[in-house]
């Protein structure tokens, strides 16, 4: 015999109103006319999901086909997956590292109570926005070179305060150069090299713009000024040209409690270091690597053609 309730569920969708069985006892109710999924995580956790079509239908709903919940070790935490997810693995293993190379930089510069972040080739901003959606509230000070990429950054600075932005490069000379635009997000000083090419069409089109080009430890002061103990953090994506940049910061490149810079196993730059050399200098200066994380892969071969290479100083975490 059916129970009263029951009895009152199957009247709901009469008056508009769907109902998506869960597990005995428990139902899901719901004025929305697209259908539900609901797939099971764990033990009384569900997650509901809407749908185009499918999932949702009469007399138990459930698991959207192709879903799973994966735990993540014994951290508490939950990876969504369906199958359109794995039909890239490329792709979804990008977007997991730059989610986790994100977090990481997020909980080292707590942990090192970093209270500036320079963030060297900051194209529009973007390393800044995630920054500040995962809680960092320290200063930013950003430098990208060229006029229409700044007016961006510009703009998406404007309403925070202690985001500060410069619109110039920085190498190891006070100087004035000629940067390749027209690349996207990955104009640089430097010249493709063969393998470049080969991989991305743009680089067979180029235009300049001339740029100045300033030593990081020449704007160090302006840029700290203000904060009455700085503990400054060095981020570094210029597209082959991290090891120029971080030479520019001379001795003062010790006052620094970590640092990111973009390191290639694959040289997509004439000139460029390789990870080998890059690493070598930043370990030599003080650095240990604290995470890598792949920023971009071959599809047809699977190699890694540039990691993040996150470092910290060991001897500047504050002591317990």
């Amino acid at each position: 015999m059916q129970t009263l309730y029951r009895r009152l569920l199957r009247l709901m969708p009469r008056i508009g109103v769907q109902v998506t069985d869960i597990a005995p006892g428990t139902a899901l109710v719901s004025r929305s006319a697209t259908p539900l999924s609901v797939t099971s995580a764990d033990k009384g956790t569900w997650i509901v999901r809407r749908t185009k079509g499918g999932a949702g239908e009469k007399g138990g709903a459930a698991e959207e086909p192709g879903t799973s919940a994966v735990a993540l070790g014994e951290t508490g935490a939950l990876l969504l997956m369906d199958a359109a997810a794995g039909r890239d693995e490329r792709k979804l293993q990008l977007a997991a590292a730059e989610y986790l190379c994100t977090q990481h930089v997020a909980a080292m510069l707590a942990l090192y109570e970093a209270n500036c972040v320079f963030d060297v080739g900051a194209n529009s901003g973007q390393y800044a926005r995630r920054l500040r959606r995962l809680g960092y509230t320290g200063r930013i000070v950003s430098f990208e070179p060229t006029s229409e990429t700044f007016a961006k950054l510009e703009k998406a600075a404007a309403q925070d305060p202690d985001w500060h932005v410069y619109r110039c490069g920085l190498g190891r000379e006070e100087t004035t150069a000629e940067i390749h635009t027209g690349w996207k997000t990955m104009n640089s000083l430097l010249g493709p090299s063969d393998y470049g090419k080969d991989r991305y069409s743009r680089f067979n089109r180029s235009e300049t713009e001339e740029i100045r080009v300033r030593r990081l430890d020449e704007v160090m002061d302006e840029a700290l000024d203000g904060l009455a103990d700085p503990r400054p953090y060095l981020k570094m994506d210029t597209q082959g040209y991290d090891l120029e940049v971080f030479a520019g910061a001379g001795k003062r490149v010790e006052e620094f409690v970590g640092m990111q810079s973009e390191v290639a196993v694959l040289r997509l730059y004439d000139g460029s270091p390789g990870m080998g050399e890059a690493v070598a200098a930043y370990e030599a200066a003080g650095f240990g690597i604290t995470g890598m994380y792949p920023v971009t892969r071959e599809a047809t071969t699977g190699r890694v053609i540039e990691f993040d290479c996150v470092l910290m100083r060991a001897d500047a975490a504050p002591k317990p």
